[in-house]
């Protein structure tokens, strides 16, 4: 979320220099009057906010399919193909690297794109049709991944791979300037302006449900679960809002960019997938809610791939943002013992307490290593 205001307000810096790079003092301003009016909008209620995110999505696809619709026209297949694989480009003095080099450090801005897309899952509760879940689910995994690579491939054939990894965010305005003239940059402002705060809500939204579902099972305390007049969990809302004001501070004491927020974001989903893919495995080794062992074979192996996938992922991402992942864990611990307790509930198992051990030491390292200056990823 805080990622999602600190590219708005870049965005709003095209037509507002004051709010240029988006980490600036009236960018964060900005941004924090911006993360209490959706917070606002959503106390009325998850039906209010939800109904406005669907006329956001609608808007905000058309810019990127005008984008689309320009790139393949403007495409030159000598570009698109010059260099192909990176072996001689070079940016800021520093080659690309191998292909596999490339392939590693794109892996969490690829992740980055698709976190979230497990979202319907989440809302599954308040689905009239569980079925409309998966289908979510799909279609939208499709529809993303369809605009990922028209968007990206057709960028190549329109500027040169060096030229093109020095166009500030957000890169699409820029990119569509360099072919039709400034309108089109103001075009595809509007357009992500538009996105972003569809995103915004969106995000909040499933913030606040990923705070709610487990208040109900006692892994969270039940005060998250408690819902307003409107329906909304209002509690659930306060906390996630707060820690987005708390870090948005942080990120302008820091003057973080976009990437470094999305590096951080995605390196803190990385190891909840890894244990959701493992966690399958398992279900499906033990043939744990498998009636008549239907469909057993076809999820282990689909869950073989992810868990790989995943440890992929973490090697990728880089130690020094599992490092700051521990320290954020360590601090959501306090509402999992807080809930256990209050329940009545043991608060660990013994291997529990092991991996409670593991993220405490990798705590003190990383706080270590931050106050030492070794570790910077904001």
């Amino acid at each position: 979320n805080v990622a999602y205001l600190v590219l708005l307000f870049s965005t709003l810096g095209y037509f507002f220099p004051a709010f240029e790079g988006g980490a600036t003092v009236p960018a964060i301003i900005g941004a924090s009057v911006v993360l209490w009016i959706v917070h606002a909008l959503t106390l009325r209620g998850v039906r209010t906010a939800a109904a406005v995110n669907v006329v956001v999505t609608i808007a905000k696809v058309v810019p990127i399919v005008v984008f689309i619709a320009l790139a393949a026209v403007g495409f030159k297949a000598g570009l698109f193909t010059a260099d192909f694989w990176g072996r001689t480009t070079e940016i800021d003095g520093a080659p690309l690297g191998d292909t596999l080099t490339q392939v590693k450090n794109m892996m969490l801005v690829t992740v980055w794109v698709f976190i979230g897309i497990e979202g319907a899952a989440v809302y599954s509760q308040r689905a009239a049709r569980r079925s409309d879940v998966g289908r979510a689910t799909v279609v939208g995994f499709a529809a993303v991944l369809a605009l990922l690579l028209l968007v990206n491939m057709l960028s190549y054939g329109l500027m040169a791979q060096a030229e093109l990894a020095g166009v500030p965010d957000p890169s699409m305005a820029g990119l569509l300037e360099s072919q039709v003239g400034s309108w089109g940059a103001a075009f595809i402002s509007i357009g992500l302006i538009v996105s972003l705060l569809g995103a915004l809500i969106a995000w909040v939204l499933l913030c606040v449900e990923i705070l709610r579902l487990p208040a109900l099972e006692n892994v969270m305390p039940t005060a998250l679960a408690k819902e307003n007049i409107h329906g909304a969990p209002a509690t659930a809302l306060w906390l996630t809002n707060i820690c987005v004001q708390a870090l948005l501070l942080w990120t302008l004491a820091n003057e973080s960019t976009y990437t470094n927020l999305i590096y951080l974001a995605t390196s803190l989903i990385l190891l909840p997938y890894l244990w959701a893919a493992a966690y399958q495995v398992l279900l499906a080794v033990r043939g744990e809610t498998y009636q008549g062992g239907h469909g057993r074979t076809k999820d282990l192996l689909v869950g073989l791939v992810a868990l790989a996938y995943a440890v992929w992922l973490l090697y990728a991402g880089g130690w020094q943002y599992l490092l700051m992942a521990a320290v954020f864990y360590l601090v959501g611990t306090a509402l999992y013992v807080w809930a256990r307790r209050s329940s009545g509930q043991p608060v660990f198992t013994r291997a529990e307490l092991a991996v409670f051990g593991v993220v405490a030491v990798t705590s003190v390292v990383a706080v270590a290593l931050l106050v030492t200056g070794n570790l910077a990823v904001l």
